[in-house]
């Protein structure tokens, strides 16, 4: 089968936009996530996240820049009036549409429609998501590895990624206080939400040990875990850990496209080789995994 390429992963990204477009244009419900992970012909399991490392934002934000976009338009026409163009793209009021016009643009509606060289010139800006104007994807060094499952502890946080240092503390606190820690065979870490997407507050993550020997019993706040199984993308980044969150989006973005693999369904993971306590930020190694399989 022939391998997807960056220009057809763009036109399904181009098909999701014209969905919402037609609904924010029409004053339509937004199309739910099935139907745009369809029109893309992507799992709905991965689906926001091919989308946020293709388009260069989120659903949401794309949203937000249609209207945006909308709103423009209809302050441009000769008759344009704030109040229109408010209901035009879904504000109740003209006060909560001046309120979140002056967050985007910092001046108001009934400014901007007298700035009519400004006007055009934010409605080209809002045409196009911040994707095509950004440079070249990071060169990646990327293998295909078979990974057997293997059995982890873990322990589930919810937080801003910002503060995961302290969870894995009390990680390792607790395989210190069951005489684990020289059994210890790997730190691992599970991404499930992304900032860009979530509140910080609400982000969950997994942090995860790996243990030589005998199946570890887990209690209190622990869980049992599996990561692998099947094929992955690897990736190592040398760097402060605090680099990684755009790690998996220059995976999708950089390497998957025309690789000869797809995504499947899977939570990519990380898996951290140097302790920050002892190797410095400049040199610090992870690998991050992809779930893929041959296209």
């Amino acid at each position: 089968m022939k391998a997807n390429t960056r220009q057809d992963y763009l036109q399904r990204i181009d098909r999701v936009v014209a969905r919402l477009q037609a609904a924010v244009v029409h004053g339509g419900e937004l199309p739910e996530l099935g139907q745009l992970a369809a029109a893309a012909h992507l799992s709905p399991f991965h689906f926001h996240r091919v989308y946020r490392a293709l388009a260069g934002e989120t659903v949401g934000q794309t949203v937000a820049r249609l209207r945006m976009l909308r709103a423009l338009q209809r302050l441009a026409e000769p008759d344009g009036r704030v109040t229109e163009a408010a209901l035009a793209v879904g504000y109740d009021t003209p006060q909560a549409f001046a309120r979140a016009f002056r967050q985007v643009f910092d001046t108001t509606p009934s400014e901007m429609r007298e700035q009519r060289e400004r006007l055009r010139a934010e409605m080209e800006r809002l045409r196009l998501p911040p994707s095509t104007a950004a440079g070249p994807e990071p060169s990646l060094q990327v293998e295909v590895v078979s990974v057997q499952p293997f059995r982890l502890v873990a322990m589930r946080y919810h937080g801003d990624p910002a503060d995961l240092d302290q969870a894995y503390a009390r990680l390792f606190q607790w395989a210190a206080g069951r005489g684990l820690l020289e059994r210890m065979s790997g730190i691992y870490g599970v991404p499930y939400d992304d900032p860009r997407d979530t509140p910080a507050e609400q982000c969950a993550f997994d942090c995860a040990l790996a243990f030589d020997g005998a199946t570890v019993p887990v209690d209190g706040a622990m869980q049992a875990m599996e990561l692998g199984g099947g094929l992955w993308a690897r990736s190592r980044h040398v760097g402060s850990y605090d680099e990684l969150a755009d790690e998996i989006d220059h995976l999708i973005a950089g390497w998957l496209p025309g690789s000869g693999y797809v995504l499947r369904d899977g939570q990519p993971f990380r898996h951290f080789l140097d302790d920050p306590e002892d190797v410095p930020e400049a040199i610090q190694r992870a690998d991050t995994y992809l779930p893929v399989a041959p296209a």
